[in-house]
């Protein structure tokens, strides 16, 4: 299964981005109201200039208090992201997200976003990998093949 498979196979495909300029507090309140871990962080909502997550806005908070809800999400954003393919495996997918400790991750297609994986969806996608095998594997086994 690739990024592309994985993005169809979602029930909701709309990509939620925030410009940079927007406030952390308003990023807080779309990260709320859609219950989601983070956002893209884009101009035009084309190009990925960063992403934003739960995570960065609660260490700011911890270490500079509650008065970083005024500045902007460029403040806080990662700025160097990696992306995934179209064409990525659940397997290159696990080892970016582990390799580099995140949960997100945009999808990238001739420069253009066009969506976002989330560990949860890589999860749920090895799973399935796993079930199709176990399936096959005992199929061959009971003589069905």
């Amino acid at each position: 299964m690739n990024v592309s498979q994985m993005l169809k196979a979602k029930p909701v495909n709309n990509i939620l981005t925030i410009k940079p300029e927007d406030t952390i507090e308003k990023a807080a309140g779309m990260l709320s109201e859609h219950r989601i871990g983070a956002l893209i962080v884009s101009r035009d909502g084309e190009m990925v200039d960063g992403i934003l997550s739960e995570r960065d806005i609660v260490r700011e908070i911890g270490k500079n208090g509650v008065g970083c809800m005024s500045n902007c999400t460029r403040d806080l954003m990662t700025k160097t992201v990696i992306a995934a393919q179209l064409s990525d495996s659940v397997i290159s997918l696990m080892a970016k997200m582990s390799k580099g400790r995140f949960r997100h991750m945009p999808v990238v297609n001739e420069g253009k976003l066009v969506g976002v994986i989330s560990i949860g969806d890589v999860v749920k996608a090895r799973i399935e990998l796993i079930e199709q095998e176990n399936a096959a594997l005992t199929d061959m086994l009971h003589g069905k093949v």
